[in-house]
């Protein structure tokens, strides 16, 4: 029975994973909760009939505790990361993994130095849309390669930018950094290397620090074009969140509001499999969540039940798309073209606010 302690019980537990620790995950518990915010703590640990903790050294120090789920506040990520790791525990990080590339680098060594795995959270991987989505790609049957999107138009009201921490620039970033990572991350898992950007952003109708839209061109190493096009100021509610690969044999839009209904499936010559495709492979989901965390919660504490440390999804696997996210603000920043083989930091995100210019 792994043992699992939480940090942080604010809204990513409460709407999807106490659900999936409740009704989802096997051979595994969770014996602790901890948060700042002492009615969170209470509220989850009740839920989940564990032990609340308030502080991240009473979790660190916690000989009931196997593995920590960090799910605190993104700029937070890499501290918390690193105090798990350094406690002995193995990690488990929400996306976006750390707010800089080098911090995913270090936070994956270091899990390796201690004997430990650093698992990261990009559930819409394990998405049956996705996973077929990835195969029929890889096995060429689109032919080249005419264009690849991204769509999200999720809803955010201003109430979600006044918690102290979303949409600033050193704890979160944008829509880019906190919602339609998920689907950057999509875009380059299955279409391959992403080496060039040029990005515009707006703030449309929230105020924040960052950015709640953003259009962007992207140029793949192949030589094909991508679309990105990402906004929490669509209105009244979540509408969309899409990925289409456009080729000279076929066409397929993955939609739904989480990557989760095939709504296109159709190719040059047709194949019989073609007919079902869409309907064995499409979900329904309640939420922008999806139903994937607990599928890949399962996929983890397996491979730790079997002594494992490699995680499904690695710190490695996740640096293109921080790298990507970067040269999405850098290509803002400069005004033009940005190349994503240069290693991009942006000069806002994961930086606190100066004071005085200075």
């Amino acid at each position: 029975m792994i043992k699992i302690g939480v940090l942080g019980a604010g809204r990513v537990v409460q709407n999807r994973y106490v659900d999936v620790f409740l009704n989802e995950l096997k051979n595994a518990e969770v014996t602790t909760v901890a948060d700042i915010v002492a009615a969170d703590a209470d509220k989850v640990s009740q839920q989940l009939g564990c032990r609340p903790v308030y502080s991240l050294e009473e979790l660190v120090c916690d000989k009931n505790v196997d593995v920590v789920l960090v799910a605190t506040e993104s700029g937070n990520h890499q501290e918390h990361v690193m105090a798990a790791l350094d406690g002995g525990k193995h990690v488990i990080v929400e996306k976006p993994p750390a707010m800089l590339a080098k911090e995913v680098i270090t936070a994956q060594e270091f899990a390796k130095q201690k004997n430990l795995m650093y698992a990261v959270i990009f559930q819409n991987r394990l998405n049956p849309a996705m996973r077929i989505l990835k195969e029929t790609f890889e096995s060429g049957r689109f032919g080249k390669i005419v264009l690849a999107t991204i769509r999200l138009r999720w809803c955010r009201y201003q109430d979600y930018y006044e918690d102290g921490w979303h949409g600033t620039w050193d704890k979160d970033g944008g829509v880019i950094n906190q919602q339609a990572i998920h689907h950057l991350d999509a875009m380059q898992w299955v279409c391959g290397p992403i080496t060039d950007v040029c990005c515009a952003q707006n703030n449309a109708l929230n105020s924040l620090e960052a950015e709640d839209t953003t259009v962007a061109i992207v140029r793949f190493a192949n030589g094909f074009l991508g679309a990105i096009e990402a906004t929490t100021a669509a209105r009244p509610e979540d509408f969309e969140a899409s990925m289409s690969v456009v080729g000279e044999k076929g066409m397929a839009v993955i939609g739904g509001i989480a990557l989760n209904n095939i709504e296109t499936w159709q190719f040059v010559e047709e194949e019989l499999e073609d007919k079902t495709i869409p309907k064995d492979y499409s979900q329904e989901v309640p939420t922008g969540y999806g139903l994937s965390h607990g599928p890949l919660m399962q996929e983890i504490v397996d491979r730790l039940s079997q002594g494992r440390l490699d995680p499904p999804i690695t710190g490695s696997d996740c640096i293109p798309v921080v790298d990507l996210v970067h040269g999405l603000y850098c290509s803002v920043e400069q005004g033009g073209w940005v190349s994503i083989a240069n290693r991009p930091v942006s000069a806002r995100l994961g930086k606190k606010k100066q004071n005085n210019g200075e």
